[in-house]
C-alpha cells in the first residue's frame, strides 16, 4: 500500500503557485497543442491558472498565439490592443466595453483584464510578426462579422464588396427579430450561395488586404464565421444537437486556419470550457454522436503534440445567471456529490492538486473508471447539482487535471448586456 501511494504522489503533486507546474510543463514538452479547460465560465481561479499556464509557455516554450471561446470581431479587438496597433484605446478597459453580448462577464472581466497588459507587456520589445496574438474561435457573431466584412472591402475591394452588401441584405429583414434561426429559414438559396462565394472570393484575396497588421487575416475569418453561421443556424432549426457538432468544427476550422496563417512553427494556447477541450470520446457525448474541440484536434493534429488540461473544483462561489439573458449574479457553488471526481479529490485532502494522467501508472488506471465531473454553465441552478455532473473517464478525456479545492466568483467589469445582440445557444449554455 505503501509503495502504491508513492507511484502516486509523483502524479499528484502540490499545486500552489507558478513554480509547482514545472511537472505540467515537462509533460507538455513539444507539443504544438495547448488545450486548458474550465468547469465554469465564472471562476476566478481558472482564468489566473490559464494566465500562469500561458505565460509561461509563452516565455518558455515560444507559444505564438492564444485563441479563446469567445467571437471573433470582439477579441480582434483585444488582438490589436495586446499589439499596440494603430488607433487602439489606451486602456484595456475601453476595449473589453465592445463586450456586450450576454454573458458580458465571460470576457469582461479583470482577470482578462490583467493578462491582456501583460501580453501588451510582453508583446513590446517585440518585432511585429512575434508579437503574441489573442483571438476568438466561435460562431455567434454573425451581424458583427457581416459589418465588419461589408465596411473593410467597401475600402480594400468594391468589386468584393458588392458581392459581402449582397450577402448582408440577405440578412437584413431578419436583423430586428434578432434570430439567427429565423434569418436561415428565411433565406434563399441565392443568398446561401453568396454566403459560400464571398468566402472564397476573400481567400483568394487575402495577401491583397494586408493594408494594415492581420487585416486579411480579419477579413478570412469574419467570412468563415459567415459560412459556418449558415450551418449552425440551419441545425439549430431541427431542434436537436447537430448545431453543438457544427459550432466545434467551426472553432477548429478557425484554429487550423490561425495555425497555418502563423506558419510551421507556430503553437497554440486554446482556453475553453471543459466540455469544450475535454475528449468527447470519454464522455457520455460520443453515444449521443457529438463530438467536441479536444477530440477532433486530438485527431487532426496527434502527430505534432496535443495536450489536453482540464479544471475542476470542490466547492465555493462562481458567476452566472439564473436563466439566458438574466442578470448575472455570485452564487454559491456546492460540494462535490458523491462518486464525483471532485468529491475524491477533496477527501484525499483539501488542497490544490495537479494530476499528471500518464499510462502505466496507478493514477491512470484509477482514472479510467467512470466519475461525475461536474460542468457549470453560464445559466446554473445550484439546487440541481445532480444533473450538472457528467460522467467522465478523466485519464482518457484529459492528459492532466488542475483541482482547485475552493474557489470563487471572477471579477467582472459590470458591463450591461445588449439584448438585441442576444442569440440563440446551445442549451447548456457552456
Amino acid at each position: 500500500m505503501e509503495a502504491e501511494k508513492k507511484k502516486e504522489k509523483e502524479y499528484i503533486t502540490p499545486l500552489q503557485n507558478a513554480q509547482d507546474l514545472d511537472p505540467l510543463l515537462d509533460k507538455i514538452g513539444d507539443s504544438k497543442y495547448v488545450l486548458l479547460g474550465e468547469a465554469s465560465h465564472g471562476t476566478h481561479e481558472y482564468y489566473t491558472w490559464r494566465a500562469e499556464i500561458s505565460k509561461r509557455l509563452i516565455k518558455e516554450k515560444g507559444f505564438s498565439f492564444v485563441a479563446v471561446e469567445g467571437d471573433w470581431p470582439d477579441c480582434f479587438e483585444i488582438n490589436r490592443w495586446v499589439k499596440d496597433l494603430p488607433g487602439t484605446p489606451s486602456k484595456i478597459s475601453e476595449v473589453l466595453q465592445k463586450f456586450k453580448r450576454w454573458p458580458t462577464w465571460m470576457w469582461a472581466n479583470w482577470e482578462i483584464a490583467a493578462f491582456a497588459e501583460w501580453m501588451k507587456d510582453h508583446n513590446k520589445n517585440l518585432d511585429p510578426k512575434e508579437k503574441i496574438g489573442f483571438y476568438g474561435l466561435d460562431v455567434y457573431s454573425l451581424w458583427e462579422s457581416m459589418e465588419i466584412i461589408v465596411n473593410y472591402l467597401e475600402k480594400e475591394d468594391p468589386e468584393v464588396a458588392a458581392l459581402a452588401r449582397r450577402t448582408a441584405d440577405c440578412f437584413e429583414p431578419y436583423r430586428q427579430n434578432d434570430s439567427y434561426v429565423t434569418a436561415y429559414r428565411g433565406m434563399k438559396q441565392k443568398c446561401r450561395n453568396e454566403v459560400v462565394q464571398l468566402l472564397k472570393e476573400v481567400r483568394q484575396k487575402t495577401e491583397q488586404y494586408e493594408n494594415e497588421p492581420e487585416a486579411g487575416l480579419n477579413a478570412e475569418l469574419n467570412s468563415l464565421v459567415l459560412k459556418n453561421a449558415e450551418k449552425y443556424y440551419e441545425a439549430m432549426a431541427q431542434f436537436d444537437h447537430s448545431s453543438w457538432n457544427v459550432r466545434d468544427s467551426h472553432m477548429v476550422e478557425t484554429l487550423n486556419t490561425l495555425m497555418d496563417y502563423h506558419g510551421k512553427d507556430a503553437k497554440v494556447i486554446v482556453w475553453e470550457h471543459n466540455t469544450h477541450i475535454g475528449d468527447a470520446r470519454a464522455t457520455g457525448m460520443a453515444a449521443q454522436g457529438l463530438h467536441n474541440v479536444g477530440q477532433l484536434v486530438r485527431q487532426q493534429h496527434s502527430k505534432d503534440g496535443v495536450y489536453l488540461v482540464g479544471f475542476g473544483s470542490y466547492e465555493g462561489s462562481v458567476i452566472a445567471g439564473d436563466f439566458w439573458g438574466a442578470p448575472m449574479k455570485n452564487m454559491e457553488l456546492p460540494k462535490g456529490i458523491e462518486g464525483s471526481v471532485e468529491k475524491m479529490l477533496h477527501t484525499m485532502g483539501a488542497e490544490n492538486k495537479l494530476l499528471l494522467f500518464e499510462e502505466g501508472t496507478d493514477l491512470y488506471e484509477k482514472m479510467q473508471e467512470k466519475f461525475g465531473h461536474r460542468a457549470v454553465g453560464v445559466v446554473y441552478d445550484p439546487h440541481r447539482e445532480r444533473g450538472n455532473y457528467v460522467p467522465s473517464k478523466m485519464a482518457k478525456r484529459y492528459d492532466a487535471f488542475m483541482y482547485i479545492d475552493q474557489t470563487r466568483g471572477l471579477h467582472p467589469l459590470h458591463l450591461q448586456p445588449d439584448g438585441s445582440k442576444t442569440p440563440e445557444t446551445y442549451p447548456f449554455g457552456i
